[in-house]
């Protein structure tokens, strides 16, 4: 798979943690179907360890061991790519020999030890852009992967603070980070979030998903037609009985 420039577009998707080996492959598998039907290349995307909730209280996933063996199983069986997040340099080693490509969440986008590990690793290094960071600051972030002599990077919008509880995406960002020369991806589903929005655990709004997606899309072309941003979508099943704190507001 070739990702970025003139490549098309495609689409990393699926549960923001693992809840379980059978909700993770079966939502691998119906994603891995939507995307074929498509004609969309698919990363299936799943967290053995959500680290930055909310809550003490909040579910966090199986862990770094059962976690990588449920990714590993899903990279065999359906012979898919695999994306998840890593919160500490002890875990690039263990997670790059499982899955395609590490990300760095957007909490811990300027961590250089972090970073530093990442790109050891000779993975795709996915770094999602921080609430609290310009679109031009991701040229500093990705320099410290770039150190290590790995530049098979990718940047994430995921939308910024704006006052307390609450996320904007500013489409500038888009091809200002684009100017890194790195693909540069959209995580819609996480820019609705509300952080921390239902007091102990975040909230969002679902229904800007479709509309922020489409928007996108158009202004990908208007300014460059051979670049077409990627969309990130963690996903949910509908009706939504999950463990995942956001997972209710991206049916």
């Amino acid at each position: 798979m070739r990702l970025g420039g003139g490549n098309p577009l495609f689409l990393i998707a699926g549960p923001c943690v693992i809840e379980s080996e059978t909700h993770a492959l079966v939502m691998a598998q119906k994603i891995a179907k939507v995307a074929s039907d498509a004609g969309v290349p698919y990363i299936f995307k799943a967290s053995y360890d959500k680290a930055n909730r909310s809550s003490v209280k909040a579910f966090r996933g199986p862990g770094l061991k059962e976690g990588l063996r449920i990714l590993g199983k899903i990279k065999s069986e359906l012979k898919l790519p695999i994306l998840t997040d890593i919160h500490d340099a002890s875990q690039a080693g263990p997670a790059a020999e499982v899955c395609d490509v590490l990300q760095i969440p957007a909490f811990l986008a300027r961590q250089t030890d972090l970073l530093i590990a990442a790109g050891k690793t000779g993975r795709i290094i996915n770094i999602k852009k921080g609430q609290f960071l310009s679109p031009w600051d991701m040229g500093n972030v990705a320099e410290k992967v770039a150190s290590t002599g790995n530049t098979k990077i990718i940047l994430t919008e995921r939308g910024a603070s704006f006052g307390y509880q609450n996320l904007v995406v500013d489409m500038r960002s888009f091809p200002i980070m684009q100017r890194t020369g790195y693909p540069v991806v959209f995580d819609v589903t996480h820019s609705v979030q509300l952080p921390g929005g239902q007091g102990h655990s975040s909230g969002g709004q679902p229904q800007f998903i479709e509309p922020l997606a489409w928007l996108l899309a158009w202004t990908a072309f208007s300014w460059r037609p051979t670049t077409i941003p990627p969309k990130l979508f963690p996903t949910a099943p509908m009706p939504c009985h999950c463990r995942n704190s956001l997972a209710c507001s991206r049916n």
